[in-house]
């Protein structure tokens, strides 16, 4: 048979545990005021430890599988089984190679017992808890590490989840935005997580009319996507040429009422943009103020009423703001004015109304990626909230 490495790192191991079952059985020897010869001593020890340990190594399996105390009550009569055999074979490695005085074989089997039944009964129970530790020790690790294959494989498969919700989500965001003669409209959208509680749109309403629309809904996450999933589709249902921005803002409302779990609710902004008479119909309900800019010049729109979800009868006001060639409005939801930096100032409305006012002469694209460009740089790149920003430039 081969000797590894390992075999003989483990058995030199062994012999130094026998050399120190050696030295305590000799102190106690000593403690008790009995004279005995150190060599004895030793060969004793290496002798059983070497005649025991393997065999009950052996024999381990009729023990170790059985519940306390049975495994105790089976090891124990194992240990006594083995205690002559083991207590013959030692006693004639000693008499052979240190015997603890002159002496016959037959004399040292009958008046040598002490020694060795003390040394084959500690090395048999250190080997005994040895083997228990380390198998209770081992079967813990194999438990972790199922445990930790198991969490891992179900983060994988979230993960794969919330990629494949994400990528649902993105389907719903307008591929390509519709454009009007005179105007030019883009839109950004910057979820904080895997998926976006966040959301914009843009789509024709008859011939020269666009519908656009930002919402946000409290909380992030997958709850949020879902309802947020729901916005879009009842913005779809109720959105028409021929109705207003607070008669759609009121049915979805209602809806939302309905079927919103208690303590949600949705921040949505939509607008009617008519390019024939260069307006925005709109109606704003608790999206953060849009901000205008006009020659140089900023204002918030402040027309708005209650956020949606939370007020069944709330009654919903149109407001309608005139675009002149150079104009630029910002629409955005408060992922970009609540972003932070590392002393935890947030970038502000008042960030957003400068931007536009030194940058009102670039198209809507550029904008867009500038803007949000300005916030990744003063937030780190850390966005505690879903940011979406749509822009509406007047040519």
């Amino acid at each position: 048979m081969w000797v590894t490495p390992s075999s003989l790192v483990r058995f030199l191991r062994q012999q130094a545990v026998y050399l120190a079952i050696s030295a305590i059985a000799g102190a106690v020897f000593w403690a008790i005021g009995q004279q005995i010869n150190p060599l004895t001593v030793l060969v004793y020890s290496i002798a059983i430890g070497n005649t025991v340990v393997p065999v009950t190594q052996r024999l381990r399996r009729y023990y170790s599988e059985k519940p306390f105390p049975y495994n105790w009550l089976f090891f124990l009569a194992i240990l006594l089984v083995l205690l002559i055999p083991v207590y013959v074979v030692s006693s004639v490695v000693v008499w052979i190679f240190a015997p603890p005085t002159p002496q016959t074989l037959e004399h040292l089997l009958r008046t040598g017992w002490k020694f060795p039944v003390l040394v084959t009964f500690v090395a048999g129970v250190l080997f005994f808890l040895y083997q228990t530790t380390k198998e209770k020790l081992e079967r813990r690790n194999t438990e972790l590490q199922r445990s930790v294959d198991l969490g891992t494989a179900q983060l994988e498969m979230q993960e794969q989840e919330l990629q494949r919700a994400r990528e649902i989500q993105q389907s719903l965001l307008p591929k390509e935005i519709p454009q009007l003669p005179g105007f030019e409209v883009a839109g950004i959208w910057r979820p904080a997580r895997a998926v976006s509680g966040d959301y914009y749109d843009v789509f024709k309403l008859g011939r020269n009319k666009l519908g656009i629309c930002v919402a946000d809904v409290v909380g992030k996450g997958v709850s949020a996507a879902l309802l947020m999933a729901n916005v879009q589709a009842a913005v779809h249902a109720f959105a028409s040429e021929s109705e207003s921005a607070a008669w759609l803002c009121g049915k979805v409302n209602a809806l939302l009422y309905e079927n919103i779990a208690v303590g949600k609710f949705v921040t949505f902004f939509y607008g009617v943009l008519d390019g024939s008479a260069r307006t925005l119909q709109y109606c704003n309900a608790g999206s953060p103020r849009p901000v205008l800019s006009s020659r140089g010049q900023t204002r918030m729109l402040e027309e708005g009423g209650a956020v949606l979800g939370v007020f069944p009868s709330w009654t919903y006001e149109d407001a309608t703001v005139d675009l002149r060639p150079g104009d630029r409005l910002f629409l955005f939801t408060d992922g970009i004015t609540e972003a932070s930096d590392a002393d935890e100032q947030e970038f502000g409305e008042a960030n957003v109304a400068e931007f536009a006012r030194t940058n009102f002469i670039r198209s809507a694209g550029e904008l867009n990626n500038r803007l949000i460009a300005r916030v990744s740089s003063f937030c780190g790149d850390h966005f505690q909230d879903d940011a979406t920003l749509v822009v509406i430039a007047a040519n």
